[in-house]
């Protein structure tokens, strides 16, 4: 199969680097790669100047195309015709050797899906404990793997607010766990969510969608958005054997005020593109996890390490939620 490669980048000259020495070590190489580079500097133009990779498109986009949303929007107006396959990868991210030549096979195992996820390498203890475990209240089980539940997840379960789906799923009151809970087991999973750093796609979706301008800059939860929307026009699969780290780099990251107010207005978003007409009691415990959530950052303010961090999010958080009453957010897609 035919593929391009398509990576945002933002004022990240040395992760990208990384990456595109990852890429050049793959099993499988892509037929094109399309660097989409939103930089305010020429660091960018630089490194790559100075290390060359076949296949490399590079495209420096004007202002107004800045934001990870209209830059995959104008990487996929530029992917070459013949390709079948778009895939997409954060800026940040290192690859395992097999990633692309896993991610393909799964379009050739189950050619009706019209996305497939790749599998971020987690430092969380999960182990396999097999199919007849009773998990505590204090971890998460899935599929015979067990972990460690955080604390905001036991909370939620005490509080009867937990998710109500599998990983990967969004529940109808939103606040779902990701495919990031999905265990480490070799294994392909159905979902209906999938990472937009780590994704993949049949060029025929972009026919028919895009991804949404409403998330502007940094973009949080455009990926939840847009595969929404994917996964009602056919499946999505998740396979656990097409790994990668993902190292979070903070350079190009929103301070944490702007982050927790995209955390509540994106998340209100999202929850509205799965279940557009919620009932009562979805919107209450929407909002009632959305508040708890928020009571937990504060909280953080007094036993975290990072208070300061800690207590400018939160103060986020809450002046999003009252924006919701007085501006909800509409849709832009």
């Amino acid at each position: 199969m035919k593929f391009s490669l398509i990576i945002c980048t933002y004022m990240r000259a040395e992760p990208l680097l990384q990456l595109l020495k990852s890429v050049k070590e793959q099993t499988i190489y892509p037929d094109e790669i399309l660097i989409i580079d939103g930089s305010t500097n020429q660091d960018t133009t630089l490194i790559l100047e100075n290390n060359p990779f076949d296949h490399l498109n590079y495209y420096s986009v004007p202002p107004e195309y800045r934001g990870l949303t209209k830059q995959r929007n104008y990487g996929i107006e530029r992917v070459a015709a013949d390709s079948e396959v778009v895939c997409f990868l954060d800026d940040d991210i290192v690859l395992i050797a097999t990633y692309f030549e896993e991610l393909l096979k799964t379009y050739q195992i189950f050619p009706e899906t019209l996305g497939v996820g790749g599998y971020i390498i987690d430092e969380t203890k999960i182990e396999f404990v097999g199919e007849k475990y009773q998990p505590k209240m204090d971890e998460f089980y899935f599929d015979g793997w067990k972990r460690k539940d955080g604390s905001r997840f036991v909370l939620r379960k005490k509080l009867g607010l937990d998710s109500d789906c599998p990983p990967g799923y969004s529940s109808l009151y939103s606040h779902g766990r990701s495919v990031g809970f999905l265990p480490p087991s070799g294994k392909t999973y159905e979902v209906e969510m999938l990472m937009g750093g780590v994704s993949s796609f049949r060029k025929k979706v972009f026919d028919t969608l895009h991804f949404s301008t409403y998330f502007e800059g940094y973009g949080l939860y455009e990926d939840a958005d847009f595969t929404l929307r994917v996964a009602k026009m056919g499946t999505l699969y998740l396979n656990t054997a097409a790994t990668l780290y993902h190292y979070h780099d903070a350079s190009g990251r929103p301070n944490k005020y702007q982050y927790g107010k995209m955390v509540v207005r994106n998340g209100w978003y999202v929850w509205r593109t799965k279940n557009p007409k919620p009932t009562f009691i979805h919107q209450l415990k929407w909002h009632a996890i959305t508040l708890l959530l928020t009571g937990i950052r504060f909280s953080n303010t007094l036993t975290g390490s990072s208070k300061k961090e800690a207590f400018t999010e939160a103060v986020g958080r809450t002046v999003g939620w009252w924006s919701l009453w007085l501006n909800s957010p509409k849709k832009n897609i």
